[in-house]
């Protein structure tokens, strides 16, 4: 709406700014494109803050947005990055600043290209396509490879001419499909199954030479990276340069950084493999030496014990102490048997000394009545009692007359 204003009667800055705010206001949400010049993020804050600005104008305004709008695409998107905003524009009064609130965030060519990507390998990653339990060892030495490249490509040339001068005798089934363009995805799934059909292959290598992102679209194929996550055969993924990175990359077996690396991890180099089996022979053949040197020293040592020099010294020792403790132990029993014989006849001795035998060899008689008791006082026989008596002899018959 026009304003009547004159230099008698104008407006103070604050309420142009105000009615700039009223006319942005009403203009409502809108489509915005430009190029991300500054990011920034806050740890912990939920709020991201963007600078917007348009390369053919010179003219940059700042974006807000929370950060469930940005976070989706904050891993394909960077500073210098195009982006569209859906966004309602916001007027800043006191400071007379424009600036865009963003609901809604999308990444322009190529970023949405990678958004997408980024969005299938985040899908594949949660089934565990990419997880290190599913990888398999290559085997030491291939007896045939299966090569998967573009026909009369260097990529071709470098993995056969690397293996070749690694392995002279190393063999290929070798499998020319296009490597770019609608047809490609279909022609490498095809030639993939094919060699891991074949019993003879071990190891599949998929090769490519480096390319835009767009070139190498066929090697990120959510149909390809299923056919190598099933494939029985271990494969090798050498797509690209080193900073090359499609998904074949993360589903496959083991990935190299180029062609002629591929070429150098399945194929041993045949010159290194001699060198190694030489260093293993001198390091047997030195601990051999070392283990024999150690027991002819141990085996001299024992021979220069004077017990090897005259064997049968031993058993002469051995013999002097037997015949030691043989004559110790016959004297220890004839000195106790004469101590024995000692003790016996003092026991004897005094044995006959007390014997009653000994008293009747003194003349005594022992008086016995007809019951077997011995007489010891007048007083227990009578007048005409008939008594035996008994002498040192033999014995005889006695009557007591009174």
């Amino acid at each position: 709406m026009a304003l009547n204003t004159s230099a008698d009667a104008p407006l103070p800055v604050g309420q142009v700014s105000r009615l700039i705010g009223g006319w942005i206001d009403r203009l409502g949400a809108v489509w915005v494109e430009g190029q991300i010049t500054q990011i920034s993020r806050r740890p912990g804050a939920g709020v991201v803050f963007l600078t917007l600005r348009d390369p053919s104008h010179d003219i940059s305004v700042g974006v807000t947005c929370f950060r469930q709008v940005f976070d989706p695409i904050a891993d394909v998107v960077a500073e210098g990055a195009r982006v569209v905003v859906h966004a309602k524009p916001e007027w800043y009064a006191p400071r007379g600043q424009l600036s865009l609130r963003a609901t809604e965030m999308k990444p322009v060519g190529i970023g949405e290209l990678l958004a997408r990507l980024e969005q299938l390998k985040k899908a594949l990653a949660g089934e565990g396509l990419f997880a290190l339990d599913r990888k398999r060892p290559l085997p030491f030495l291939p007896q045939r490879i299966g090569l998967v490249t573009g026909r009369a490509s260097a990529a071709e040339r470098d993995v056969l001419e690397n293996a070749r001068r690694r392995w002279p005798a190393v063999r290929f089934e070798v499998r020319n499909v296009a490597v770019q363009g609608v047809s490609a995805v279909a022609q490498v799934v095809q030639a993939v199954k094919e060699l891991d059909d074949l019993p003879e292959v071990d190891v599949i290598i998929v090769a490519r030479g480096g390319g835009s992102v767009e070139d190498l679209l066929p090697f990120s194929d959510e149909q390809l990276v299923r056919t190598v996550s099933g494939c029985r055969t271990p494969v090798v993924s050498a797509i690209g340069h080193e900073p090359d990175s499609p998904l074949l990359d993360l589903v496959a077996d083991l990935r190299a950084s180029t062609p002629t690396d591929a070429a150098k991890k399945v194929v041993p180099d045949v010159g290194e493999e001699l060198d190694r089996v030489q260093l293993l022979r001198d390091r047997a053949l030195r601990t051999v030496r070392g283990l024999l040197d150690r027991e002819e020293r141990g085996l001299a040592h024992a021979l220069a014990r004077p017990v090897m020099e005259r064997p049968q010294r031993m058993v002469d020792d051995r013999a002097a102490e037997l015949d030691a403790l043989v004559a110790r132990s016959r004297r220890t029993l004839g000195h106790l048997l004469d101590r024995a014989d000692s003790e016996l006849s003092h026991t004897r001795a005094r044995v006959v000394a007390l014997s009653p035998a000994a008293t009747l060899e003194r003349g005594y008689a022992v008086l016995q009545r007809a019951d077997g008791g011995v007489v010891r006082s007048p007083d227990e026989v009578a007048a005409g009692d008939g008594l035996r008596a008994r002498v040192a002899e033999g014995e005889f018959a006695v009557r007591v007359a009174e």
